[in-house]
């Protein structure tokens, strides 16, 4: 909304400085951080008042998980709330990709809303059905892909890219749905899964958001994008207020979720915002490098699938329990470390994913 404030630069000059993609990323950070650390306690306190057990706890879990036992959750609302307000308030919203993304968002996040509310309700980890779950999903991502391929131009909007080899590039056709699809879906569940300790997922999410704000400000800009010679895809700058209104959000809930949590972000919170950074990877056309970016995702969920595929063909489990980072829980490792370890990995890969638009 204030975007549209560099339109009165005639009358008020000082007024261009928000036509800036950079000035309004920074007050997106600081309008989401402190609209969740205004409302957020008084959240916390409602889901406590409103769920009563809170979220339930794994029984074949790590038994320092017990003392979480009455936490609330879909700490998510407070994320996506947070985010909301100040992407609508900092973004300019005549660009299309901003509304996909809030689509997106929204969509998952109502989807992880519902799983939340069954398993407090119920008392059960069972939630959502798989199968309509994931049928819920891929119809939203397969719409938002549609809408990503209708306002890109053309042969850039069916086009696959490869990091580090310049100008190689595949065209796959309206096939771009489908792959598009299942790399949103794919973001939003592999997130999910991470999302098992305390402040485990929302940092990687910023991290690996952070590195797409960098990505999505450089191919929106086609001096940046010639230069380092990475698809330019105009209007993807605008991208970037979103994530920083991402940010600030994820700041705000780590001062809440911080061990030990005082409310869990819940698939609300976590397939929303995976959904999101799948889809930003898709609008930017780096879907490959979100796979590098967002490597501590892809291990969690490689890790689930290792067991299960394990488990069922030779009765035998791979790792002591799955997501990976319950493993390490089992080994003795304590959550700080694990949390804190994860962080360092999911930062080393972000760096690994810049370095994509260099190496070429």
């Amino acid at each position: 909304m204030f975007a549209f404030l560099a339109e009165f630069t005639s009358v008020f000059g000082p007024l261009n400085i928000f036509r800036y993609i950079t000035f309004r990323t920074g007050g997106a950070i600081v309008t989401a951080l402190i609209f969740v650390f205004l409302f957020g306690p008084g959240l916390i306190q409602l889901l406590r008042l409103k769920q009563g057990k809170g979220q339930p706890i794994r029984s074949d879990g790590p038994e320092s998980h017990m003392a979480k036992k009455g936490t609330p959750t879909m700490g998510g609302l407070m994320i996506l709330s947070g985010l909301v307000i100040s992407t609508l308030l900092w973004a300019n919203l005549r660009s299309p990709y901003v509304w996909i993304l809030l689509f997106v968002m929204l969509g998952f996040g109502a989807i992880g809303f519902y799983d939340d509310y069954l398993k407090v309700t119920k008392q059960t980890h069972a939630g959502f059905s798989s199968r309509a779950r994931l049928a819920l999903e891929f119809v939203i991502a397969g719409l938002a892909v549609t809408a990503v391929v209708f306002v890109t131009r053309e042969p850039l909007n069916t086009s696959i890219f490869f990091p580090f080899i310049k100008d190689l590039s595949i065209n796959i056709g309206f096939l771009m749905i489908a792959f598009g699809a299942l790399v949103i879906v794919g973001s939003g569940n592999a997130v999910n899964l991470t999302d098992g300790l305390d402040g485990l997922a929302i940092v990687p999410v910023m991290i690996a958001g952070g590195t797409f704000g960098i990505i999505a400000y450089l191919s929106g800009n086609a001096f940046f994008a010639n230069y380092l010679q990475i698809t330019h895809v105009p209007g993807t700058g605008e991208i970037v207020v979103v994530i920083g209104a991402l940010i600030g959000a994820g700041l705000g809930f780590l001062w809440f979720n911080a061990p030990p949590a005082q409310i869990f972000m819940g698939d609300t919170g976590s397939l929303a915002l995976g959904g999101l950074i799948g889809t930003i990877a898709v609008a930017t056309k780096h879907e490959i490098v979100l796979a590098v970016v967002g490597g501590l995702f892809v291990l969690e969920a490689v890790s689930v699938i290792v067991q299960v595929a394990s488990f069922k063909l030779t009765g035998k489990r791979v790792f002591r329990m799955a997501p990976i980072h319950h493993h390490f829980e089992k080994k003795g490792w304590s959550e700080p470390q694990v949390v804190v370890r994860f962080w360092i990995i999911a930062f080393v890969l972000a760096l690994a994913g810049l370095s994509t638009l260099k190496l070429r």
